[in-house]
């Protein structure tokens, strides 16, 4: 009898143990994709913010006070400011562990706002000054013996697109690119200030690769890819060096988030009939952009929307440098929100769970995975993303 009963109770064991590893099997098998929007002109990410409440999340979670948003992800993409934000909080120190956290990214853009965003001159309030922008950039990615980073000098897969007004298509810079080939490795800093480059805002940016032989005259890449998620899932699918597990969508999870609209959008598409300025097309095509890709992804993953989640602040346009409000109150209006859901067939549901409850779900699945690898240097991608991409001459 005795034994009997010892071994009824090992099989009760193993069978709990068997059935907590089948609900949790479409966890450990996720590939984790992390998507920041960029934003129009020098208004201020709301995702910056949900960044820092993110990484607090993990911590709290996983009780490791150390832990990174870069250790949760297998990729991080992002555009324009977000482009900026992914790259830091990507950027390897030298010993395989990010160089900044959410908090410290965010708060260094911050600080660095006015020195970014600096008029060109006393007549010319729209356009900003570039060398300044660039001196910004530089001090964020400098390494204290001289040597700025590039693109294979950071700890995780980063993607980051602008639009190269010399193939007129879109070029993606992807650290799976530059381990391939010097011709499209490129310094961070020159990625960061490609992918901000927004018109009637900043001069086009012409950078090259480390070895010279790439070149590209970029502009802002918010332009074709302001949502940066679909070309994100697109590099994961056929990247089999860092991703060969990955055989289609139904092995992702992707966080995606929204930096709100534009700063001028609501007043844009109400004078559109009478004023078709640049600034004012450049922003509604930047918000179109964002959410054609939202709908496109929610299609995609309407067979299980807990893998993909989406961010936005509806409704919330919210500057840095905030005159009224507490430095974060944007953050928190956001976070109470209830979520908005795309519906497959076009429109927008509103959501019983607020935001902040939605990132608090999706944490838990990402403790639950554990740390992701960085993948090994040493191997040659089989299949890259490498939309827009030729080897263009330098002039």
């Amino acid at each position: 009898m005795e034994l009997s009963k010892l071994t009824l109770e090992i099989f009760s064991c193993l069978e709990k143990k068997w059935l907590s590893d089948c609900r949790n099997a479409d966890v450990w098998k996720k590939t984790r994709i992390l998507s920041i929007d960029g934003v129009g002109g020098s208004n201020g990410p709301v995702a910056a913010d949900i960044l820092i409440h993110l990484e607090h999340q993990i911590k709290a979670k996983t009780g490791d006070r150390t832990a990174r948003i870069a250790d949760f992800f297998d990729l991080i993409a992002g555009t324009g400011i977000g482009g900026i934000i992914a790259a830091m909080l990507t950027a390897d120190d030298g010993n395989g562990r990010p160089l900044y956290t959410a908090t410290e990214v965010v708060k260094f853009l911050k600080e660095k706002r006015c020195k970014m965003f600096r008029p060109a001159g006393i007549f010319r309030r729209r356009r900003f000054s570039g060398s300044s922008f660039d001196r910004v950039l530089q001090e964020a990615f400098g390494r204290a013996e001289g040597r700025d980073l590039t693109l294979k000098d950071t700890c995780k897969p980063l993607l980051v697109p602008c639009y190269d007004l010399n193939s007129s298509a879109p070029f993606v810079f992807s650290q799976a690119d530059a381990v391939e080939s010097p011709s499209f490795d490129f310094e961070l800093w020159k990625v960061c200030r490609a992918t901000s480059a927004t018109p009637s805002r900043f001069k086009p940016f012409e950078l090259t690769s480390v070895d010279g032989k790439t070149c590209c005259v970029a502009v802002d890449g918010g332009l074709v890819m302001n949502n940066p998620s679909a070309a994100a899932v697109t590099h994961v699918l056929h990247n089999k060096r860092d991703f060969p597990s990955v055989s289609g969508l139904e092995d992702l999870m992707v966080l995606s988030l929204g930096n709100g609209t534009c700063g001028e959008a609501s007043r844009s598409r109400g004078k559109m009939t009478r004023d078709c300025s640049t600034p004012a097309v450049v922003e509604i095509v930047l918000d179109g952009v964002s959410e054609t890709v939202d709908q496109i992804l929610g299609n995609a993953f309407c067979w299980n929307r807990s893998d993909y989640l989406r961010i936005q602040a509806n409704g919330i346009v919210r500057r840095w440098a905030t005159e009224e409000r507490g430095e974060g109150e944007g953050c928190a209006r956001v976070l109470k929100e209830k979520g908005v859901e795309s519906l497959p067939f076009g429109g927008k549901r509103l959501l019983k769970e607020s935001n902040g409850e939605r990132i608090e779900r999706f944490v838990e699945r990402l403790v639950a995975s554990g740390k992701s690898l960085p993948p090994s240097p040493s191997k040659k991608p089989t299949t890259t993303t490498t939309a827009g991409k030729v080897n263009l001459p330098r002039p």
